[in-house]
């Protein structure tokens, strides 16, 4: 079981950058995959970016150039660093982990693109 604190979201203009965090609660070298999720209003979930233990990541193509996942296994952290943003990535977003067959997920942090 693993618990999952996303932070760093807020408020930021189009064209910005923000850095999330997401803190888990144990150790995360094992974990087979991390990774970010968001949902805007009335959408579906939907996958932002996610890497695996054995290194390999993957974005949805809407973000791809512009956005980073990183893992510092040494502080049980992922990252997920945002550039050139634009109002249409505002979102709640979430972290994820995969311990198949559970996956957990953190609690979301607002992501606001706006001028």
């Amino acid at each position: 079981q693993v618990q999952l604190v996303e932070s760093g979201g807020g408020l930021v203009q189009p064209g910005g950058s923000l850095r999330l965090s997401c803190a888990a609660s144990r150790s995360i070298f094992s974990i087979y995959a991390m990774g970010w999720y968001r949902q805007a209003p009335g959408k579906q979930r939907e996958l932002v970016a996610r890497t695996t233990n054995v290194g390999s990541t993957n974005y949805a193509d809407s973000v791809k150039g512009r956005f980073t996942i990183s893992r510092d296994n040494a502080k049980n952290t992922v990252y997920l660093q945002m550039n050139s943003l634009k109002p249409e990535d505002t979102a709640v977003y979430y972290c994820n982990a995969q311990l198949p067959p559970n996956t957990y997920w953190g609690q979301g942090t607002q992501v606001t693109v706006s001028s």
